[in-house]
């Protein structure tokens, strides 16, 4: 179904479950474009960079110094364990052809048939679409590191990830990507809103529950010990992010143009609205505040970032910027909730609140690219909700069953005086500093 947007065709459908533009009924296309296979595999690059550095670095310089190593690993070692989740079975049940709306079958286990082969609606291989899908599935999990930083135990960090990756980003994806039951109702989520940010940030403020609050939490003030190492991951982050948004569009088109156009200016404008509100509230601007701002907005715009217009773009970064930094007072001021680098009110909020107002800023009134022949705004934006709330309700659930099953095996925490002497040297034995 094709729409309007910037007076330029798009492929709504397209929009509609990006990444994943391998729903039924799409017409097959045999031949794949080197220009568009081209732009595939340099955005799937981007987006590993958003985790392999960006969010390393990003969170690192949120941590003490003694436990900024501890991150770095954290992460590096999410990225290899769900990239061979990914491809031994992960992309099998969350895309294969055969299955159902709820999970795929076991068809592409190791990538079995992608070499060659050309997913309907597409014109890059299947194998660079794997790819490109293997780079969120990374990210995903990574995303959660910020909830648990500086007391969680290395070993279930890992086997939680894992098991994570397996029973919540595989399936959830399957529904709204994947020509799932989700995707059947006309959900839109153009690059993860409710894929990526939901189901981290909702499992994000369960773990922070589960583990319990730092040892000093809010009493002691534990400050970034390098904020120049954040607002560096936060650089890493936002470009990156034109890979993770325009990559979306699974070419090399006007479609991946006004997707990237959108996620800068709403990280823009977020940046500006967070810096905006810290000098009125705290009486300075910083550099922190700046990164966060940024990265909410970029996470807001992300589900949006394909039907809706520039203007519902600027909208969202200042909502992005005013909501989400309400909710980091609430969750660690108000219900002192030590989600310790603030991953539910950034990208669990800024995803939620994406996923929900496309609805209104797909219009094409207000310059959206409109919507499915038959639907309105009240039916998506009911459309949204349900799929919001259902996504959030199993990730909640889920997260809390396999925190627990893995705790039975590996302690979730490590010990208090392993926390005081920080998780570099006491959980792999090294500094990241040596100052002596």
């Amino acid at each position: 179904m094709i729409q309007k947007f910037v007076q330029s065709a798009l492929v709504l459908s397209a929009a509609m479950s990006a990444p994943a533009m391998a729903q039924a009924g799409m017409v097959a296309i045999p031949e794949t474009n080197s220009g568009d296979s081209a732009w595939i595999l340099t955005a799937s690059a981007l987006v590993l960079m958003m985790t392999l550095p960006g969010l390393a670095l990003f969170y690192g310089g949120l941590v003490r110094a003694k436990n900024f190593l501890s991150v770095l690993v954290q992460c590096g070692a999410i990225a290899a364990i769900a990239s061979v989740i990914w491809i031994v079975i992960g992309y099998s049940l969350a895309f294969s052809v055969d299955g159902n709306g709820f999970i795929g079958s076991l068809e592409n286990v190791m990538f079995n048939g992608l070499l060659d082969s050309v997913r309907d609606g597409q014109t890059t291989g299947e194998l660079a679409f794997a790819l490109f899908q293997m780079t969120f599935a990374i990210i995903t999990p990574a995303l959660i590191v910020g909830a648990w930083v500086e007391r969680a135990r290395f070993g279930w960090v890992v086997a939680f990830s894992a098991l994570w990756s397996l029973l919540i980003y595989v399936p959830v994806t399957r529904w709204v990507w994947g020509s799932g039951f989700l995707a059947d109702q006309g959900v839109i989520d153009f690059a993860g809103g409710i894929v990526v940010h939901t189901t981290a940030g909702i499992s994000a403020l369960v773990v922070a529950l589960m583990l319990g609050k730092r040892i000093g939490f809010p009493r002691t003030l534990m400050l970034p010990h390098s904020p120049a190492l954040t607002v560096a991951g936060a650089g890493l982050l936002w470009v990156g992010w034109f890979g993770f948004n325009g990559g979306s569009a699974l070419a090399a088109n006007d479609a991946a143009a006004s997707a990237i156009i959108n996620t800068h200016v709403g990280a823009s404008v977020a940046a500006i609205v967070w810096l905006v509100i810290e000098r009125i509230k705290v009486g300075k601007a910083t550099a922190v505040g700046f990164a966060t701002g940024a990265v909410a907005g970029l996470a807001t715009i992300t589900p949006a970032a394909g039907v809706i217009g520039p203007g519902g773009a600027i909208i969202l970064g200042i909502l992005a910027g005013v909501v989400c930094f309400w909710f980091v007072g609430l969750v660690k001021g108000t219900l002192k909730i030590d989600d310790s680098l603030d991953v539910f009110a950034v990208h669990g909020i800024g995803g939620i609140l994406g996923s929900v107002l496309l609805a209104v800023f797909a219009s094409e009134a207000l310059g959206g690219a409109g919507y499915a022949e038959g639907v309105g705004m009240a039916s998506q934006l009911w459309v949204q909700v349900k799929a919001v709330a259902i996504v959030g309700a199993y990730s909640a659930v889920v997260t809390l069953i396999i925190g627990y099953m893995v705790s039975m095996v590996i302690p979730m925490r490590v010990s208090e005086d392993q926390e005081r002497d920080g998780l570099d040297i006491s959980s792999h034995g090294e500094r990241a500093w040596d100052l002596d």
